[in-house]
């Protein structure tokens, strides 16, 4: 019998972290896709993205720092480039700093302005 709770308990853990890390991983992809259709259509400038992200950053409740995301234009290319550390409950009482890259390449329908 104590075995089966054991066995349980771990299997308990198992899914915590699994619930966890599979909804941060899904707010990344998210976040990500957001910053993709920014870039592709709805910033004209390197500025106008940065306040974009900044904004998408607060609306998915990710600890992304200006300072940590770089953007290049080149005619219609748009790189954009991050990363952010996250907390993330593995275990009760426990959070593990888990780290997020950011590395977008996209091509605009039209050559914009900078």
């Amino acid at each position: 019998m104590i075995k089966l709770l054991f066995k349980l308990a771990i299997v308990a853990l198992l899914a915590n972290a699994a619930y966890h890390i599979g909804s941060e991983y899904l707010t990344y992809i998210k976040f990500r896709d957001a910053i993709r259709d920014a870039a592709m259509f709805k910033a004209k400038n390197d500025a106008e993205l940065m306040t974009r992200i900044v904004e998408l950053a607060n609306q998915y409740e990710v600890p992304l720092e200006e300072e940590n995301v770089s953007i290049e234009r080149e005619e219609r290319r748009v790189s954009v480039e991050g990363w952010y550390d996250k907390p993330i409950e593995v275990v009760p009482n426990y959070e593990y700093p888990w780290h997020f890259s950011l590395s977008l390449e996209v091509l605009t329908p039209t050559v914009l302005g900078r």
